[in-house]
């Protein structure tokens, strides 16, 4: 990608139609906006996601960081060194109120994925405009950098492709713990997969009353097993665990909340039970499974999300 010829000085800089990013923006013509979600209050004392500049920051819930970190290849922590503004006209797919910028920055970290140039990196973000309708001055609310959560562009060195318009995230220290712990959950062998449907639920009742066992088996995007088991025992209540394994502890516990194994669960399962999956023998048992199944929804909780 042929680099801009510098602007002179900084109002130029804002003010330039940036060839090479027309070229970028097609780009991001066919990324999906992220996933509609809950709202919950921004953590007193942060920028929320939708602040001048653009930056979600630490009041990005689990389920924000985990969207962004499990779509991409690369993580990396840069410090932003030149943007310019992109014409309207060469940049599709902007929602009303934002901006799509140019940016050039100095990686400072590499999170997780590939080797990256060490001078320069490349890319496009879209930032809301401030209460003028002016872009914000990104360099100035980014001195302490930021992670890009993006792909390589192949045979384009130092160029990126962020997994979502607005990928691009105030770097913090709170920030910065949060998400390594997100990736080393990724990275692990045996990391619980993209959870895709439920396959077959079916309830077993036991040789005594009030006994009985719920199988959920799940489709995972990995072809990994995964399944939720409930268990019943005469005079106690009903437990659950969840296995992503061909291993399955009946004896388990539910996942913590804020882990990868309820996020996989609490984000994506269904709602409902198709009525192809339930495989149980009786109606009654089919009750059963259903009712076992809303308890674990109830029991995961919500999965809140502050990006739109």
């Amino acid at each position: 990608m042929t680099r801009p010829s510098p602007p002179q000085g900084p109002r130029a800089r804002l003010a330039a139609v940036v060839a090479p990013a027309a070229m970028v923006a097609a780009m991001f013509a066919a990324i999906p906006a992220p996933c509609a979600a809950q709202t919950p209050a921004p953590v007193p004392g942060t920028m929320a996601h939708g602040a001048p500049g653009g930056f979600a920051s630490t009041s990005l819930t689990y389920a924000d960081l985990a969207d962004l970190a499990d779509r991409a290849p690369s993580v990396v922590r840069a410090q932003i060194r030149k943007v310019a503004k992109v014409d309207p006209a060469r940049a599709p797919g902007v929602r009303p109120g934002w901006v799509r910028m140019y940016v050039e920055a100095r990686p400072m970290a590499l999170l997780s994925g590939p080797p990256l140039p060490a001078d320069s990196l490349r890319y496009l973000v879209d930032v809301p405009l401030d209460a003028k309708g002016k872009a914000p001055q990104l360099p100035r609310l980014a001195k302490r950098g930021v992670v890009l959560f993006a792909r390589t562009v192949p045979d384009k060195p130092g160029e990126l492709q962020l997994v979502a318009p607005d990928a691009q995230v105030l770097w913090d220290e709170a920030l910065d713990a949060r998400l390594k712990a997100i990736l080393a959950e990724l990275l692990a062998p045996g990391a619980p997969g993209r959870i895709t449907g439920v396959r077959e639920a079916i309830y077993v009742p036991g040789t005594l009353a009030g006994a009985g066992e719920t199988q959920i088996f799940l489709a995972a995007a990995n072809g990994e097993p995964a399944s939720i088991i409930v268990t019943h025992e005469p005079g106690k209540a009903a437990r659950w665990s969840a296995s992503f394994s061909e291993v399955v502890d009946a004896s388990g516990e539910p996942p913590a909340r804020d882990t990868l194994a309820w996020y996989r669960l609490a984000c994506f399962l269904p709602q409902r039970l198709s009525r192809e999956s339930e495989v149980s023998a009786t109606s009654a048992d089919r009750a059963e499974a259903w009712a076992d199944y809303r308890m674990v929804l109830d029991s995961l909780g919500s999965c809140p999300r502050t990006r739109s």
